[in-house]
């Protein structure tokens, strides 16, 4: 219980995080999983629009026992509630709207992001999944791409690497990442750490990432 309580507040402490990215007037996509939480934070004082692939533009909250309606779902099949004045259209017109660029800002989980801004986050080899689903057309669609996931994987190693080793969903699309240990940019000179989160050092985050880290002189230590 204690673990499971542990990665409950990890993952909440990133989607908080991830939350700063968002703009008052942005459209945003959030990917399946961790990045669906951002949706509880978004701060009341701004005015955002969350889009999903299945074709909902304006999406709320999760919702209560009270709200809930097993006919209102994201891309993932989780239900969330529709805020005033949400849109229902065809996937069709919401894949046009990714591919237009009209998305400012995608939250996305990862699997592994390489230093040139590589993203592997759709399938692992030998493993059963239902489809590559839109991240392909979103990382190439949206106005800006942030990457939200765990520093390290279950074992221990870094899933921010040199060179990616799962098949790609795209190549040099990632603008930022956002882990449990660090924030770090992806620059055309390599990947840059801006913040370092509670707990951590410079030191540790370097040695936890196979990339190279290039240091910001203005690095903002336990930032979150």
């Amino acid at each position: 219980m204690g673990k499971q309580a542990d990665k409950a507040a990890v993952r909440e402490k990133i989607a908080r995080r991830a939350e700063q990215e968002i703009e008052s007037g942005f459209y945003v996509n959030l990917g399946i999983g961790m990045p669906t939480m951002v949706a509880n934070f978004i701060q009341d004082n701004k005015e955002v629009v969350l889009q999903s692939e299945n074709g909902l533009l304006g999406i709320g909250k999760y919702p209560t026992e009270e709200e809930l309606d097993p006919d209102l779902i994201n891309a993932g099949k989780e239900t969330v509630t529709a805020a005033p004045g949400a849109s229902y259209f065809s996937s069709a017109e919401s894949f046009a709207m990714i591919r237009g660029g009209h998305i400012n800002l995608a939250i996305l989980g990862g699997m592994e992001v390489s230093e040139k801004g590589d993203l592997a986050n759709w399938m692992i080899p030998g493993k059963m999944i239902k489809g590559m689903g839109g991240a392909m057309d979103i990382v190439h669609g949206a106005q800006k791409i942030v990457i939200i996931m765990d520093h390290v994987n279950k074992h221990g190693e870094p899933k921010i690497l040199k060179e990616c080793s799962l098949p790609l969903t795209g190549k040099g699309v990632v603008d930022r990442i956002i882990t449990d240990r660090a924030v770090i940019d992806v620059e055309e000179n390599g990947l840059l750490l801006v913040e370092t989160a509670k707990g951590f050092t410079k030191e540790e985050i370097v040695e936890s990432t196979e990339a190279e880290l290039n240091i910001s002189p203005d690095l903002k230590t336990e930032a979150f």
